[in-house]
C-alpha cells in the first residue's frame, strides 16, 4: 500500500550508520512511524525532509512489518527555531505532546494545522511564547476529547465574577457564590481560555494578555494538562527550567 502525505517529523531516532526511524504526524493517517533508509547520508535527498521539526511531502510504502519512507520533499523545516534554546525546547515539547495526544492511522489535520501555526509563530517571535504553550496545550485536549466546559459557572450559570474557579479534574468553573472548587482565576484568563476552546482556527492566536496574566494562563493550561494525561514530559521540564513561570 502506498501512502501520500504531508506532515511534520516530531521524533527521529537513528538506526544503523546511514538510516532514521521518523515519528510523522500527518495530515491523512495520524500518527505513523517509519523507516528513512539512507536519510543521514550527506547526499541522501530526504536528509533534510526526515529530520526533527520538518514539514514535508512524503511518499510512504507500508510493507505488512512497517512503513518506509520512499520519498520526502520539504516543504518548510522552521530553521529560525534552532536560533533560541528556548524556542527550540518548546518546540520539542508541542511534538512530544502531539506525539503522545494525535491520533495513529487517522485523519489529524486538526492537529497538524495547529502544530504547523504554532510552530511558524516561534519561529517568528510574533506570539509570546507562554501564549503559544498555553494555546497548544489546551487546543490540543481539546482535540483529543478533553475540551472543559467553559461556558458559565457549573452551580448557577453564571457567565463571569470578579474571579472564578477552575476545577481542573472535571473541566468545570464556578463563581464565587457556588461552593467554589478548583484555583481561582481572573476574568482575563476565563476569557483567554474560552477563546481557546471555543474560537475558529484562523482566530485562534488572536488574542492578548498581560504577562501575569499569562502566566497564571500557562499555568492553569499546564496543571490542566498533568491532571488528565499522565505522562511526565522531559521537555517541559527543561524549558520550565529556562523561562521559570
Amino acid at each position: 500500500m502506498q501512502m501520500n502525505t504531508d506532515g511534520l517529523v516530531i521524533k527521529e531516532t537513528s538506526t544503523g550508520e546511514s538510516d532514521r526511524i521518523v515519528t510523522v504526524l500527518t495530515k491523512d493517517f495520524g500518527i505513523i512511524r517509519a523507516f528513512a533508509n539512507g536519510a543521514k547520508r550527506i547526499k541522501s535527498r530526504s536528509q533534510c525532509a526526515t529530520q526533527l521539526l520538518s514539514y514535508s511531502r512524503f511518499s510512504i510504502y507500508q510493507s505488512k512489518e512497517s512503513y518506509i519512507i520512499d520519498e520526502a520533499q520539504s516543504i518548510d523545516i522552521f530553521f529560525k527555531l534552532r536560533e533560541s534554546i528556548e524556542s527550540l525546547t518548546l518546540a520539542q515539547y508541542f511534538c512530544e505532546l502531539a506525539g503522545e495526544l494525535a491520533p495513529e492511522m487517522d485523519e489529524a489535520e486538526d492537529y497538524l494545522k495547529l502544530m504547523l501555526n504554532s510552530l511558524h509563530y516561534l519561529a517568528n517571535g510574533t506570539r509570546p511564547q507562554l501564549l503559544l504553550k498555553a494555546v497548544t496545550e489546551l487546543r490540543m485536549l481539546c482535540l483529543s476529547g478533553y475540551m472543559p466546559d467553559l461556558t458559565a459557572c457549573e452551580g448557577c450559570g453564571k457567565f463571569e465574577d470578579s474571579v472564578m474557579f477552575f476545577d481542573k479534574e472535571n473541566g468545570r468553573l464556578f463563581c464565587t457564590d457556588c461552593s467554589p472548587q478548583g484555583v481561582p482565576v481572573g476574568m482575563g484568563v476565563v476569557t483567554a481560555m474560552r477563546h481557546i476552546c471555543y474560537s475558529e482556527p484562523v482566530k485562534l492566536y488572536a488574542f492578548t494578555l498581560p504577562d501575569e496574566s499569562l502566566r497564571a494562563l500557562s499555568q492553569v493550561t499546564e496543571s490542566y494538562l498533568a491532571t488528565h494525561i499522565q505522562k511526565k514530559f522531559k521537555t517541559l521540564d527543561f524549558y520550565n527550567s529556562l523561562v521559570p513561570q
